[in-house]
């Protein structure tokens, strides 16, 4: 069972700053056993690492991919998973489950062995839900208080599609969102889908995904 909870932490700089130069997880003192440290809204979060149907999901992303690729050598598009988004203009810095970059972009960054990436340098990003971090992955529920989340980070940043998958047995499904308002922090919602229907991205990706597999985290 996953179980949220919120600490003061006083840090020698903010949260962002120590991000980016890599040094919030070590001054945190946390495992490296795959849990992660992302700064949402300008405040850090810390998520456990993710369970194996989470990445059974980023491999058949993963695999729709390359099987575009192999159909296709004029193929555009590479599948990279858990690397680190900068996003520079508000201050927050996250690592996406994963995200869809241009091939050109792709070995650029691998010869340069660069730390981060920036919004500009991704087609898609690709988040799936966890129970411990969902509600930072979806758009923000309205209320009394109404805290951004990652989907507003990706938004502003520029990112120009948001494929979303949430395992949440109360509203499991894909969601596509584009056309991002980076005012308002906001997407429009192009598509959504069902666990067990094929996902259809349309161009410039026209890759088709299938989820029979994919199913819903245990309540």
């Amino acid at each position: 069972m996953a179980v949220e909870a919120i600490g003061h932490w006083t840090l020698p700089d903010s949260a962002y700053a120590m991000w980016v130069r890599g040094e919030l997880a070590d001054h945190l003192r946390l495992p490296d056993d795959g849990t992660r440290v992302e700064v949402v809204g300008g405040e850090f979060v810390v998520s456990p690492a993710p369970v194996y149907a989470h990445g059974g999901i980023l491999s058949d992303i993963q695999e729709a991919f390359l099987a575009a690729r192999l159909a296709d050598a004029g193929f555009r598009w590479r599948a990279v998973q858990a690397v680190n988004l900068d996003l520079v203009e508000i201050g927050d810095g996250y690592i996406p489950d994963m995200v869809i970059v241009d091939r050109d972009t792709d070995a650029a960054k691998r010869a340069e062995e660069v730390l981060h990436l920036h919004a500009h340098e991704i087609g898609l990003v690709v988040e799936v839900t966890s129970s411990s971090n969902a509600r930072d992955d979806r758009r923000p529920a309205f209320g009394r208080q109404v805290r951004s989340t990652k989907w507003n980070g990706y938004a502003r940043g520029g990112v120009p599609y948001y494929l979303l998958v949430d395992r949440d047995p109360r509203q499991s499904g894909v969601t596509l969102f584009g056309e991002p308002d980076r005012g308002e922090g906001t997407y429009e919602v192009l598509g959504e889908w069902k666990f067990g229907e094929s996902v259809r991205l349309p161009e410039p990706f026209g890759v088709e995904i299938v989820t029979g597999a994919w199913k819903s985290w245990s309540v």
